[in-house]
């Protein structure tokens, strides 16, 4: 049986943590669970980092998203076993293995106490939180149902997490077959073709203009790599300055968006991420004016951004959600006409989902099928330039013994 490693609470509040045997995680959970614990986290020890040590809640350095969403996901967990909001950050105080989360998590707990509400706490904790997520924190403590907001939210938190890591782990390949052929390209020029070099000069005979292409290229790599790097450091210095101007970001967003390919999986990357906030936010009680304009700075391009913007003036107007978004021609008309429907139905909330749901999965298509076009295009590419090389000096060597005979 496959062993797990668990995080629990005992009815006295005293934290556990432990690894036990099981069947499957539900059945881990279940049977701390008859062991009268609450159970927070149950994973498999073999899923763990840190070489056999305990997975941390939070890591050493600093406060990420994974963090959050982890602590997310526990405190939800202990509130709905029915223990107070202050008995709960106690424990999660008790269990935080990183000194700037401990201190985080203190200053929250002493300011619930001092008769601040949940959201007002976590506000004043600058930078640390988002305000879709403060704003929802806000609509759980007006409808009494806070351990449901956290759910929720730990759920969208884990789905955007995992549509992330598609994305990341779709590029590894590539990433790594433009890493070999770069260095099978470096390694021919520096060291292979300065061999036959020597050779070449001494025939006394002219080279073939893609020998004499080649040779310039090696020394060019051989003798000025470091202006290279330095060039390539000045092209992404430029291009990071770019995409922190306004202006400049705007025209290369709008670039990105008319790529083929690319330009698709970038609006149905974005409608996942509007869609999902959108409806999450409406679903706890957000007005729909207040959910756009939450769900509009959630959105990383800024030409769909400022659409809408647009799109919430039209909304002020009367005009509803589904036409203006329409009219920005920028949306995929499958998710405009499916929100028009959930307008027409009552059940916006619910269709929001659904559309988030289903670019979920047509962006793991798209991704893989960019993936399926780029390797052969890499490969081909990649037996294209060293072969185009070894030609070169194979017509060389040609030329050389023929004037030797």
């Amino acid at each position: 049986m496959p062993l797990y490693r668990y995080k629990a609470v005992a009815p006295t509040g005293e934290a556990q943590e432990g690894e036990m045997e099981g069947l499957s995680q539900s059945a881990m959970v279940a049977r701390l669970q008859e062991m009268g614990l609450i159970p927070i986290r149950v994973e498999e020890a073999t899923a763990s980092s840190g070489g056999g040590a305990t997975k941390s809640l939070f890591r050493k350095n600093r406060i990420s998203q994974a963090d959050i969403a982890v602590f997310t996901q526990e405190i939800a967990t202990l509130l709905r076993a029915g223990l107070p909001l202050d008995r709960s950050l106690g424990i999660l105080i008790g269990m935080s293995a990183n000194p700037q989360v401990l201190q985080l998590l203190t200053q929250v707990r002493e300011d619930v106490r001092g008769g601040a509400a949940l959201s007002a706490a976590m506000e004043a904790q600058s930078g640390v939180f988002s305000r879709f997520y403060l704003n929802m924190i806000r609509a759980g403590e007006a409808g009494g149902a806070l351990d449901v907001v956290l759910q929720r939210l730990s759920e969208f938190m884990e789905r955007s997490k995992e549509l992330k890591e598609t994305v990341k782990s779709a590029l590894i390949y590539p990433t790594i077959l433009v890493g070999v052929a770069v260095l099978s390209v470096v390694i021919l020029l520096v060291w292979v073709v300065p061999q036959f070099t020597q050779m070449f000069e001494e025939s006394g005979k002219a080279l073939p203009l893609p020998t004499q292409i080649v040779i310039a290229a090696g020394d060019t790599v051989q003798h000025y790599w470091w202006a290279m790097i330095l060039g390539a450091i000045g092209i992404y210095s430029w291009f990071s300055r770019q995409m922190q101007q306004a202006e400049t970001r705007y025209k290369w967003d709008k670039r990105f968006l008319a790529l083929p390919l690319v330009g698709d999986l970038v609006a149905k990357l974005e409608v996942t991420r509007f869609a999902r906030t959108l409806g999450t936010l409406v679903g706890n009680g957000v007005t729909l004016l207040t959910a756009l304009s939450i769900a509009k700075e959630t959105l990383g391009n800024t030409v769909m951004s400022e659409a809408l913007g647009t799109v919430a003036t039209q909304l002020k107007e009367g005009q509803g959600l589904g036409k203006p978004l329409m009219e920005t021609g920028l949306f995929p008309k499958l998710a405009v006409h499916m929100v028009m429907v959930g307008e027409e139905t009552g059940k916006l909330q619910e269709m929001l989902i659904r559309i988030a749901d289903v670019y979920d999965r047509e962006v793991q298509n798209a991704v893989k099928r960019m993936l399926a076009l780029m390797e052969p295009v890499l490969i081909l590419g990649l037996g294209l330039v060293i072969g185009g090389i070894i030609m070169s000096v194979l017509v060389a060597i040609l030329s050389v013994n023929d004037l030797a005979m």
